[in-house]
């Protein structure tokens, strides 16, 4: 076993190790909960890298963020980017935040595609053109927001930002989760779909958000991060209904109703 050492003490502290291939206590309540939260948490990371590649593709694909929106991704990513600040500067184990930081990224170029392609319908030479009641899009204003958020995000990472700061932006999250999300929600019932979300995505997050309330018990012990997951894993679960429900419903909804509505109309005027 001991060619397998390191690559086990990544996930099992040198007291667990020993529990377990030294007096093959296989048992040890303490060890197990330990060695389960991090393995959660190091899975929890692993699927982050492509957790919203999904989301990505779909928006790249379709050339627009109809359905999506801005806003309610915004205060998303200040949510991901602030709490992987504080954990970061607490210096809390990789294990039980190191996802932040590729959801951060993930995140801000979900955001930078909606604002390329603007929320309206449309593909190849009508992209980031505005379709009624749609916004146009603009490759200025992605890339802006890309370098405003790369500035942000490594000035919260940095000494300069006081801790105390850091600690309001966590407590903001909360609040801020919970507004985000029914955002979302609100404009999905409005639409009757759930436009460009990709269900995979939102099915993962929910998965993650879930677990990271068992790592955050075992791996911190901080009330406000478990918090933070147990309102997050609540208001995602919303979502994932509503893709549910809408998939079920033909994915048409009231939006889908509207565009037949639309099809059939110029039909006929042709």
């Amino acid at each position: 076993m001991e060619y397998l050492k390191p690559v086990l003490l990544q996930v099992l502290s040198p007291q667990c190790y020993d529990e377990f291939f030294i007096n093959f206590n296989f048992l040890h309540v303490e060890c197990l909960k330990a060695a389960i939260s991090k393995g959660l948490g190091l899975g929890i990371i692993a699927g982050s890298v492509l957790v919203k590649v999904p989301q990505i593709l779909k928006l790249f694909n379709a050339k627009s963020g109809e359905g999506i929106n801005l806003t309610a991704i915004f205060m998303e990513l200040f949510a991901i980017s602030a709490n992987m600040a504080y954990s970061y500067r607490n210096e809390f184990p990789f294990s039980s935040w190191g996802e932040g930081f590729f959801l951060a990224v993930q995140t801000a170029l979900v955001a930078a595609l909606v604002l390329l392609y603007g929320s309206g319908p449309g593909k190849g030479k009508n992209a980031g053109k505005s379709a009624a009641g749609g916004r146009s899009g603009s490759a200025v204003s992605a890339l802006s927001f890309l370098a405003c958020f790369s500035a942000g995000l490594a000035l919260m990472l940095s000494p300069l930002a006081p801790m105390q700061l850091l600690w309001l932006f966590q407590a903001s999250i909360v609040p801020i989760i919970v507004v985000s999300k029914m955002i979302q929600a609100v404009a999905n019932y409005r639409q009757g779909s759930t436009g460009q979300l990709s269900a995979v995505t939102i099915f993962l997050l929910t998965g993650g958000a879930a677990a990271r309330i068992f790592t955050s018990i075992q791996e911190t012990g901080d009330s406000m991060m478990i918090l933070t997951y147990v309102v997050s894993t609540f208001v995602n679960c919303i979502i994932a209904a509503q893709v549910i429900y809408y998939w079920n419903s033909g994915k048409s909804g009231k939006g889908g109703a509207s565009k037949k509505k639309v099809a059939a109309k110029a039909k006929k005027e042709k």
